[in-house]
């Protein structure tokens, strides 16, 4: 995942993921197609409207696109200066043109995109690995100017273990995948409350 986020070095605790509703999870998903149709299709940002008041909460957010199962981009930001609805737009927008490793997402793909959506809880620093919960926790790996992050659901997906989580996300991080030993290295958690189109 592409990471698009504000480098602050708050700590908060990382609690529960963040509850949202059934309306409001709907809610963002139609706010992130509407804002890939729209770009996509006309070139347009749509103005952002938003009904239900949890999504004025300032909540960092990653969009990701798949076709038939196969990642087409993701992006995210942590710690956003913004409300979750706003950043769940711009990421959407960001995952459909931007994501480096992908070509803009054209008209023709629209119909096969699946857009899932992570809302975040803060990221907290740990010293001890035992407190990675492989499934719940995200992990975001950072030593110098590195850092590369990895979503809760990546490690479940392909069935890692704490260690191979790790390892994947230092890899992620441009770093060696045996980087988290290392005292320089900076380890994060952080949850996510994770809800996908049909």
């Amino acid at each position: 995942m592409v990471m698009k986020n504000n480098e602050t070095r708050i700590e908060p605790p990382v609690s529960g993921s963040p509850a949202l509703t059934e309306k409001a999870k709907k809610e963002l998903l139609r706010i992130a197609r509407e804002a890939i149709e729209s770009y996509v299709r006309f070139h347009r940002v749509p103005e952002l409207k938003i009904s239900e008041p949890e999504l004025q909460q300032k909540l960092g957010a990653f969009v990701t696109l798949t076709i038939q199962g196969q990642l087409r981009g993701c992006i995210g930001r942590f710690e956003p200066d913004m409300p979750v609805a706003e950043v769940v737009q711009q990421m959407a927008l960001a995952a459909a043109t931007d994501d480096p490793r992908f070509s803009p997402v054209t008209p023709d793909e629209l119909p096969k995109i699946r857009i899932e959506i992570s809302v975040l809880t803060p990221r907290k620093k740990i010293r001890d690995i035992n407190e990675i919960q492989v499934g719940k926790h995200g992990l975001y790996i950072t030593r110098g100017w590195r850092g590369g992050t990895l979503l809760p659901q990546v490690a479940t997906e392909y069935g890692w273990s704490r260690e191979e989580f790790l390892q994947h996300t230092c890899y992620k991080a441009g770093l060696p995948p045996d980087a988290w030993k290392d005292k320089d290295t900076e380890i994060f958690i952080y949850s996510a409350e994770i809800f996908h189109e049909p």
